[in-house]
């Protein structure tokens, strides 16, 4: 049956572009001039290539951009394109004018997803990067872990609080130091925080990987406070460049696979073995690979496990049932497959407002893509399988 009226549409991966005042607003005095802020600057027009690269042409424009600690980082649109054509894609938003109000004022935020038909979202940051790792190279870390408490802030305290109902709250943490994470993993979660944007590989990133006990402490608070790790690809600062020549293209149809290597990464770490509780959200990974990729893991597993430092006892399929969730914008044939990903594992996702979203027409496109699928199994997907990673009930 297609999407019926009582099934609400959560969309577990958007985005929001930061306000021009969120860390002046916030930051102590002294910290001001090193702090975050927009100034004005001639650039060079750009092109969205992922999360913090880009690709420039010969014209150039007076933009506003962000200044951290002396360090420019420019195109604060991010590929927030909502409402263009994708004839109009390629030219980054480089000032607030450029885009529409929603992706940076959350009242407008709420009116875009009641056009779009949306009932309540999880917004990603842009500054910051995905998972606020543009912090990991801050030079004074008591600056950058005030940043990224100013960010939690503005979430928790400004931009959910305009509609707590539909607006659901994410965190970010201070990568750098596991102790000051696990701090304040606790401090938000007591203000309301529902889930934590994380990495989908720290290695690239100079930090531990999933392999070593580094991050036991940090998993154990997320478990205590019950919320998911959402590790949204391109978080490791790696992009599936296969040559300096290759268009964009090959780049934007290989991003999924960055959530492949994470789930194979976690599944065949000692992760969940010793958090049997905890939860990863792989955004915007789609699923249609899912099922491939849980039957060559299990194969991997039972031929070859006798000989590694892996689990010896259960199946990587077992795990990912019960830890991993996966999102998807378009994915006919993960939706048709939803068996063989597991229907209790799957989130739909709009992208708000960057190029894969399909604003304003999102509950529009979802439907069609429904039409075949049983109600029981439309309403886990589209609704209560959110809810239930969240802790976000119906109000």
């Amino acid at each position: 049956m297609p999407l019926q009226d009582h099934m609400h549409l959560i969309s577990t991966d958007d985005h929001l572009i930061e306000h021009p005042a969120l860390w002046s607003d916030r930051l102590p005095s002294k910290f001001l001039e090193a702090g975050p802020k927009i100034v004005e600057k001639e650039l060079p027009k750009a092109i969205h290539v992922g999360d913090g690269d880009r690709a420039l042409d010969a014209a150039t424009k007076i933009a506003q951009v962000w200044e951290y600690e002396g360090r420019i980082y420019p195109y604060i649109g991010l590929n927030a394109v909502a409402g263009k054509k994708p004839e109009e894609y390629g030219v980054e938003p480089t000032r607030y004018d450029e885009m529409l109000p929603g992706c940076y004022d959350p009242k407008a935020r709420v009116q875009d997803m009641d056009i779009d038909g949306v009932q309540a979202t999880l917004s990603f940051p842009s500054f910051p990067r995905f998972a606020g790792t543009v912090f990991l190279e801050g030079q004074d870390k008591d600056l950058a872990l005030l940043c990224v408490q100013a960010w939690n802030d503005y979430i928790l305290d400004e931009w959910c609080p305009t509609a707590p109902d539909r607006l659901v709250p994410l965190t970010i943490l201070p990568l750098w130091s596991v102790e000051e994470a696990v701090k304040e993993v606790h401090r938000t979660a007591a203000k309301g925080s529902r889930a934590i944007s994380f990495v989908e590989n720290p290695v690239p990133l100079g930090l531990p990987s999933f392999h070593t006990d580094h991050w036991d402490p940090l998993f154990s608070a997320v478990e205590e406070t019950g919320q998911p790790l959402c590790v949204h690809f391109g978080t490791s600062g790696q992009a599936p460049i296969t040559a300096p020549e290759a268009p964009m293209a090959v780049m934007i149809a290989l991003f999924g696979c960055n959530s492949m290597y994470a789930t194979a990464d976690l599944l065949f770490s000692p992760v969940f073995h010793k958090h049997p509780r905890l939860k990863f959200m792989l955004s915007e990974g789609g699923i249609g690979w899912v099922p491939y990729m849980l039957e060559r893991m299990d194969q991997t597993w039972q031929k070859h496990r006798y000989y590694q430092n892996i689990n010896q006892s259960v199946r990587p399929s077992e795990l990912f049932a019960k830890h991993i969730y996966g999102c998807f914008i378009d994915d006919q044939f993960g939706v048709d497959n939803r068996a063989a990903v597991g229907i209790d594992n799957i989130t739909w996702e709009g992208d708000y407002p960057h190029s894969d979203s399909n604003w304003p027409n999102s509950r529009k496109v979802v439907q069609e893509q429904m039409r075949l699928v049983p109600d029981e199994d439309v309403h886990k997907i589209v609704e209560l399988n959110a809810r239930g990673l969240f802790n976000f009930p119906r109000a």
